[in-house]
């Protein structure tokens, strides 16, 4: 094991810790969290999730709890999407905005019952959303609970994770369908198993509250994953799964600087629903000017045709003009060239002319392609 960044003494530790070192992982500091970034290497990680299943250890995530009898109205107001909606058990992916619009982070919101919530937000912004959900409570019967210091959150990923999940939990898994979650038992711990995920494979998030019943769950799953190629893996894979199937990161392809319509994610946005809602206004305009392309920045797919890495930063060109920038780029395991996303301004025709990226002074041909870059089959 090694760790990145020096000194790890002020940094944050999840209950898999000793788990992780006794692995050989590289640990690094992620969001104040001392996170395993890799074990084997991200491509042998990467391939298993594909092929086979991985394991990561999420406890750096937020988990925020929105209970009383105006919950729901507490999240029809602080959020875009219509989580009043929400049947208990199911789940909602969607986004927080500002008043003018900007993402402050996107998240998954699940419905426990009738009048509890669990929001989980992205490990870097858990305190921006605290403090907006906090703020945004004032005059609704509601209460905003953080227990991310009490959670843990394991996530089991890939074609075979039905297979090694099952005889280790007394939930039925046929009957769990894609975006829910209930309270069972993995391991003979209580959990919320979830059938979500971030890296375009079926799989399952297993939230478990206290998290000391994290490692009995993780050394459980590892044993019975062994037989089935199951590997743990680490955020380096977890990035690069998560591009592959065109899923956003914040800070790269989400920031208060863009609205969900940039990001071509204007589907979460529920105008629909009735009242007010943080950055409804703006939100209005923005989709406007994304119909019809007036304004605003677009997110696109780039492949490149070379085997030379493109990556998050590097200067999108067209015909030898800058248009762009890389948001997020690397190498694809999967398809074996680099890809990446990269936003440009909403009316650029990006059907026309021959886009490359700049790799330090040295021109890349791309070619743009429909997003995501890979699909699961169902």
């Amino acid at each position: 094991m090694t760790s990145a960044g020096g000194d790890s003494a002020n940094l944050r530790e999840t209950a898999l810790r000793s788990a992780h070192e006794a692995l050989g992982a590289t640990l690094v500091d992620f969001a104040g969290w001392l996170m395993p970034l890799r074990y084997s290497g991200e491509k042998a990680e990467h391939t298993a999730v594909r092929e086979k299943a991985g394991l990561f250890d999420l406890s750096h995530m937020g988990e925020v709890r929105i209970t009383g009898p105006q919950a729901a109205d507490l999240l029809d107001y602080s959020m875009v999407g219509h989580l009043s909606k929400v049947s208990v058990g199911r789940a909602r992916y969607t986004m927080i905005t500002d008043a003018d619009g900007g993402v402050l982070d996107d998240l998954i919101v699940y419905r426990l019952a009738e009048d509890d919530y669990l929001v989980v937000p992205n490990a870097a912004n858990v305190g921006t959303v605290l403090a907006a959900l906090q703020e945004r409570a004032g005059g609704f019967d509601a209460v905003v609970d953080d227990r991310s210091g009490d959670t843990a959150l394991i996530a089991l990923q890939g074609p075979a994770a039905v297979e090694i999940l099952a005889p280790l939990t007394d939930a039925d898994l046929s009957e769990i369908k894609y975006y829910a979650g209930y309270r069972h038992t993995v391991a003979g711990q209580p959990v919320l198993l979830a059938r979500t995920g971030y890296t375009g494979e079926d799989g399952f998030e297993i939230f478990i509250e206290p998290a000391a019943g994290a490692p009995a769950v993780w050394e459980a799953l590892l044993k019975a994953g062994e037989p089935h190629g199951l590997v743990p893996a680490g955020l380096s894979a977890r990035d690069t799964l998560r591009l592959e199937a065109g899923m956003p990161l914040y800070g790269q392809e989400l920031s208060r600087d863009l609205t969900p319509f940039d990001a071509g994610l204007g589907r979460v946005v529920k105008f629909e629903k009735e009242g007010d809602f943080v950055g409804r206004a703006a939100l209005e305009r923005a989709a406007e000017r994304s119909a019809d392309r007036s304004g605003g920045r677009r997110l696109i797919g780039l492949a490149a045709r070379g085997r030379r890495p493109i990556r998050t930063g590097m200067p999108l060109l067209r015909d030898g003009e800058q248009v762009g920038t890389l948001s997020s780029g690397a190498p694809s395991p999967t398809l074996g060239r680099p890809i990446a996303m990269a936003y440009v301004d909403a009316g650029l025709d990006a059907s026309t002319g021959e886009f490359a990226v700049d790799v330090r002074g040295r021109t890349e041909p791309v070619d743009v392609v429909e997003l995501p870059f890979y699909k699961r089959e169902r």
